[in-house]
């Protein structure tokens, strides 16, 4: 179990490291208002494209296909999104409901859960989390992108207007254009996806650091509430019902465990990303996922020895 929480800390701990260093660089005064924006900017429309795109294109889709478990992947994460609207609409400001349903059921699982699953099942959980993943990056964007349209001041909500924003989404253009690449496994030049990914190697650290240059202590304290409760909802009560619903279908062992550790990730940082580009309140997405960040350490240990008690995993 020790080796387990050492796991869990060590891929935390860097994106706490991340977020403390934009604190400071926007103190010190290196940067400011007018680089967050611009650099939220360039990670929205190109660093996190092109990740996507290379995560996909590298992944070997036919390996490790299990309709069963993407078919309920699926499924729970519309339940889980659904959930969390719902509450929101219950809890919330109308103009912080799309960003409490996403901060509540998006996770980080490209960096906290497909890293975790690599560690505990190694190979098999590299494959199994990598189509996972695909899975995710598409659900979860266009999910994203409904509920923030419904709710930004700077977009309409008709479903015209609902269905170009998801279209014209860079995220979920990324997700598209590496489909039939990884699927029929087109060769790229070499060049090209170094390149890339000398780009891409950007998007987390930048970020962090725009996350950090937002956060400040009159940010969190005003965020409070919504930030708790949204954060509750993502590491506590939605991981509690999609893994007791996978219990029920029937998996278990590594698949269980796979799919525990993809619902109890930390709210990702491209919801911080995309609440910005939709001019929505990105400082409680920012608050949402420091939050969830440092209380994973905690809920994914917690969760795991559960679930080897139980003999389940």
């Amino acid at each position: 179990m020790l080796a387990v929480v050492q796991q869990t800390f060590s891929i935390t701990a860097p994106v706490f490291s991340m977020l403390f260093l934009g604190v400071g660089l926007k103190r010190l005064g290196w940067i400011d208002t007018a680089f967050i924006n611009t650099a939220s900017s360039l990670v929205f429309k190109g660093t996190m494209p092109t990740l996507l795109f290379l995560g996909i294109v590298q992944a070997d889709l036919r390996t490790a296909l299990q309709p069963a478990l993407i078919g309920y992947f699926v499924a729970a994460t519309l339940v889980c999104f659904l959930v969390g609207w719902g509450w929101a609409i219950l809890r919330c400001p109308a103009a912080d409901r799309g960003i409490y349903a996403q901060g509540a059921f998006r996770g980080n699982n490209g960096i906290v859960g497909l890293a975790l699953a690599t560690s505990m099942y190694g190979d098999y959980g590299l494959s199994v989390g990598s189509i996972l993943g695909a899975v995710v990056i598409l659900s979860y964007n266009t999910l994203s992108a409904i509920v923030l349209a419904i709710y930004s001041p700077d977009a309409k909500s008709d479903p015209l207007s609902l269905a170009k924003s998801i279209i014209s989404n860079p995220l979920i253009l990324g997700v598209l254009a590496a489909m039939p690449v990884a699927y029929w496994q087109l060769p790229l030049p070499a060049w090209l996806i170094t390149s890339g990914e000398y780009f891409a190697q950007m998007t987390l650290p930048l970020a962090l650091i725009c996350i950090g240059g937002t956060l400040s202590l009159a940010s969190l304290r005003s965020s409070g509430k919504v930030a708790i409760s949204a954060s509750l909802m993502k590491m506590v009560w939605l991981p509690i019902l999609a893994t007791l619903g996978a219990w029920l279908c029937g998996f278990r062992d590594a698949e269980l465990a796979i799919l525990f550790l993809y619902f109890a990730s930390p709210t990702a940082a491209a919801s911080f990303v995309m609440a910005r580009a939709v001019n929505a309140n990105h400082e409680l997405a920012a608050a949402i996922i420091v939050i969830t960040t440092l209380a994973a350490v905690v809920t994914t240990n917690v969760g795991l020895f559960l679930l080897q008690w139980a003999g389940w995993i």
